[in-house]
């Protein structure tokens, strides 16, 4: 597991849910990725409602329900490793918004494994 505290960037991905990568969801995309470009963490939130700079409004409200309602993919990892991932987004991102944003990592634990090689939740951990 990667160690993270203190300082550290911030990569937010802004794109659309409809969005893909070779017939893949483009956000399950960036996520492998990250996490074989062994990032601490990546995380993608599903938005309800939004536009970008197309200025359509996406929205998941029942009478203009969207198919492609806007999603953010999330990492956090030290400035270099995250700077380093950047041409990877290059790739793969036509279409969205990218930023970084400093912030101060205060913790960042994960869920230890017992001796036996499964979580606490009972699943065999690979």
């Amino acid at each position: 597991m990667t160690s993270l505290t203190g300082r550290a960037l911030r990569l937010t991905v802004y794109i659309g849910e409809g969005d893909t990568w070779h017939h893949r969801p483009l956000y399950s995309e960036i996520v492998h990725r990250a996490h074989a470009a062994g990032l601490a963490g990546a995380s993608v939130f599903r938005g309800v409602e939004g536009f970008g700079a197309s200025s359509r409004i996406h929205t998941s409200r029942l009478l203009s329900l969207s198919e492609d309602l806007p999603v953010a993919v999330v990492v956090v990892d030290t400035e270099e490793r995250i700077r380093s991932f950047l041409p990877q987004l290059d790739e793969l991102v036509d279409e969205g918004l990218v930023t970084l944003d400093e912030c101060e990592v205060v913790r960042y634990v994960g869920r230890a494994a017992d001796p036996d090689g499964t979580d606490p939740e009972g699943k065999k951990s690979l």
